[in-house]
């Protein structure tokens, strides 16, 4: 497939859709990879199966505080840059990127770096949503390094980082992004076809194109919508859509710490016999609560959409007032395993449970 103008728009909204509220706001990096399609070329979206097992391929996004990027403006060139630095100290020829995560601006950020250096963009991710930190993503997982990896600031520097462990490397690398302004750009995780395939996501860039036209054409009532995507949602690795919660934000408090977007929302139900809702943030929504009930938990998605519209909202765009409709999604199988579990289940992010699959919680 192109990757032409409108379905990089339709992929940055179903991005922002399987963000899980983090991924950074897609629209700044959507701007960066219609300006790359218009000045280079459209990019191509290929299956892994369609390289060969030897072929280079390298993981490229942002890593920071997903508020920073409405601030510090990214740029077309920093992704190919940092493509560039990486090929130079490693030595290799890249054949084809992929996506850190599918979640908001990552999910663009490499069709920048495909269309300026004409190479491929893989179609899958190393999340199936949004997560804060490196040891999250399914490459890890599956026990391939990061490093040696390059970051990019906003004046074009580059640092390489090497022969460090992977919790090592997200401390190194958040310490990064902090020192130069809160965003910068890496190439990470340099793998073979062959390793890539026991480890992607599958096909989640075609599913969030898919899910951005569905949410363009038949744009309206959030409910409604639901209804329609779970027809989009079947054929796929994640499991049951559930329509957790309408009503109106009434409070949202967050602040950078130590690079990520920490604090919560709290939410009034349009319904007067239900409780209050509360839902935790760290970059990404990992919580909800009604009153001490738990409804959905990390891995599992949780999307805020506008109630009128049925648009999806990042964490940094939640603001007072907003009618919004929350849902939750079944993750993929890649996290339900007791090893993916260790890294992202709710006490990796502090919290003191363990994972209860959606469909536990909301049973329907």
């Amino acid at each position: 497939m192109k990757l032409q103008e409108q379905q990089v728009k339709d992929l940055a909204t179903g991005a922002a859709f399987l963000a899980t509220g983090g991924g950074g706001d897609p629209y700044l990096s959507l701007l960066c990879a219609q300006q790359s399609i218009k000045q280079y070329q459209p990019a191509d979206l290929i299956s892994i199966n369609d390289l060969p097992d030897d072929a280079v391929i390298v993981a490229v996004g942002s890593v920071g505080a997903p508020t920073t990027s409405l601030e510090l403006l990214p740029s077309i060139d920093d992704p190919v840059i940092a493509i560039k630095a990486f090929e130079q100290h490693m030595g290799v020829k890249v054949d084809a990127v992929v996506s850190f995560e599918i979640g908001g601006a990552n999910s663009l950020i490499p069709i920048v770096a495909a269309a300026a250096s004409g190479i491929p963009v893989i179609d899958g991710d190393g999340m199936g949503r949004a997560l804060p930190e490196v040891q999250m993503m399914t490459y890890s997982i599956a026990g391939i390094s990061p490093t040696p990896s390059v970051a990019v600031d906003y004046a074009g520097n580059c640092v390489v980082f090497d022969d460090v462990t992977v919790m090592e490397y997200e401390e190194q690398i958040r310490d990064f992004a902090m020192q130069r302004g809160g965003m910068v750009t890496t190439v990470e995780f340099c793998m073979t076809a062959a390793e890539l395939r026991g480890c992607i996501v599958p096909n989640t860039v075609s599913l969030a194109i898919e899910i951005g036209e569905v949410l363009r054409v038949e744009r309206g009532n959030a409910v409604e919508l639901i209804e329609r995507l779970r027809v989009v949602f079947e054929p796929t690795a994640y499991g049951d859509i559930v329509t957790l919660f309408t009503g109106t934000v009434t409070d949202v408090a967050t602040s950078v710490i130590g690079g990520y977007d920490i604090g919560y929302a709290t939410l009034r139900s349009d319904k007067k016999d239900e409780e209050d809702i509360k839902v935790d943030i760290k970059n990404e929504y990992l919580t909800v609560w009604a009153g001490d009930s738990l409804r959905v938990c990390v891995p599992d998605l949780i999307t805020f959409l506008d109630s009128e519209t049925g648009q999806p909202i990042n964490s940094e765009r939640l603001g007072f007032g907003q009618r919004v409709t929350i849902v939750g999604i079944g993750c993929p199988s890649h996290f339900r395993t007791s090893k993916a579990l260790d890294v992202v289940g709710p006490r990796c992010f502090g919290f003191d449970f363990d994972f209860t699959p959606i469909e536990a919680l909301t049973p329907q």
